[in-house]
């Protein structure tokens, strides 16, 4: 889960990390009242969407009259900002963060995450703070620093004296840089989160070290455990079809082909677009149902991957384990027979009860063609593609 970044640095603020003082507006009224409040010389109007690259697109600005700050407000609020990351469709801007101005001396990048590839938490650090991190990481890999942590021992000063010594900080800007990894690595930690990114982290002209611009996103399976992150949602940022999936307890996220895919497990869900898009096809989504789905969650799977306009056919492969292969059938026959499909369907079914799964699709009366390797499952489909195409 995403959250904005007047909210992430709310949570930072509550560990104690230091940010610039600030306040969300919705109106400019508000962002007039926000700015007077902080009695500054002059503040930043931030557009508040779930997207970065908002610079570039007009979504910051820096105003230094209240006249100035009312007339961009005014502009800001409503406006449809596309950014790098948008896509060219763009997010309407609903919220601003009006923040009082900073005087910057450096900008420094610090990010942490959980590496995979260790399955450690891991701190990323960089000189070049304010760009693009995928940019410097392929134009100058030499910039950036990498350190992983030891679970069983967790952070130590250490960790922060050796990122303060590759982002060059003097003496007393270490000191507060080991603080600042102490505490974002306890925030990552009794949050759950999955990314504290901060970029740009700055240093100013009174030597303090500032987290002027901050991203944070939470592992959606440990948000029980933190109601008061769970409400932070803002359902308007995410799309209205994957925010009605995970209602259904669905995980989908939509892509830009045309063969929808209905898979149990997500590794199988990976391996079933590979192979689509490896044999010509192109997936339109990522759709796992789940080990425990029954006939009501499959007819709501079908809906979903039909309320995309782009679907031309649909492929379901289910490897029956924990969901036997009967059930799936079951779901597959009323799913095809309420929502009326008029798309070629692909079934390929293995495991438990696989014989009884493959009946029930056979004496259904539907057109449904059966595969029983993945591979053939997924010539058949995009075949399909092709001849309505024709």
């Amino acid at each position: 889960m995403n959250i904005h970044e007047y909210q992430a640095k709310q949570v930072l603020k509550t560990f104690g990390i230091p940010v610039p003082r600030g306040g969300v507006a919705f109106t400019p009224d508000e962002a007039v009242k926000v700015a007077n409040a902080l009695r500054a010389k002059n503040w930043v109007l931030k557009a508040q969407i779930h997207a970065g690259g908002r610079g570039k697109g007009g979504g910051i600005k820096v105003v230094k009259s209240i006249s100035q700050l009312n007339a961009e407000a005014e502009q800001m609020l409503g406006m449809t900002l596309v950014t790098p990351q948008t896509g060219p469709a763009g997010k309407v801007v609903h919220r601003i963060y009006v923040e009082q101005g900073c005087e910057i001396e450096r900008e420094l990048y610090l990010a942490c995450l959980v590496d995979r590839a260790t399955s450690r938490i891991a701190f990323i650090a960089s000189t070049e703070g304010g760009m693009d991190i995928e940019e410097v990481a392929a134009r100058t890999p030499e910039k950036i620093f990498t350190l992983t942590v030891e679970p069983a021992s967790g952070v130590q000063p250490h960790h922060g004296r050796r990122i303060a010594f590759a982002l060059g900080l003097d003496l007393d800007l270490a000191r507060q840089c080991q603080e600042l990894v102490e505490r974002i690595y306890h925030a990552f930690q009794e949050t759950d989160a999955s990314l504290i990114e901060i970029n740009p982290l700055v240093v100013d002209r009174q030597d303090n070290l500032i987290c002027l611009d901050a991203k944070l996103n939470f592992d959606d399976n440990a948000l029980f455990r933190h109601p008061e992150i769970a409400g932070l949602r803002d359902a308007a940022e995410e799309d209205p079809v994957e925010l009605e999936a995970s209602k259904r307890d669905l995980n989908y996220v939509k892509l830009d082909g045309e063969i929808g895919c209905l898979v149990n497990g997500a590794g199988l869900a990976m391996a079933t677009m590979d192979i689509i898009q490896f044999c010509g096809g192109s997936p339109a989504n990522f759709l796992d149902v789940g080990g425990g789905a029954d006939k009501e969650k499959v007819t709501e799977a079908f809906k979903i991957i039909l309320r995309d306009p782009n679907v031309k056919a649909i492929l379901v492969n289910i490897f029956g384990g924990i969901l036997r292969c009967d059930v799936i059938a079951e779901g597959i026959v009323a799913a095809a027979r309420d929502v009326r499909l008029s798309v070629p369907l692909v079934v390929r079914l293995e495991g438990t009860n696989v014989e009884l799964g493959q009946k029930i699709l056979d004496e259904s009366g539907l057109t449904i063609l059966s595969a029983h390797e993945l591979g053939e499952a997924a010539e058949k489909i995009v075949a399909a593609v092709k001849k309505g195409a024709n």
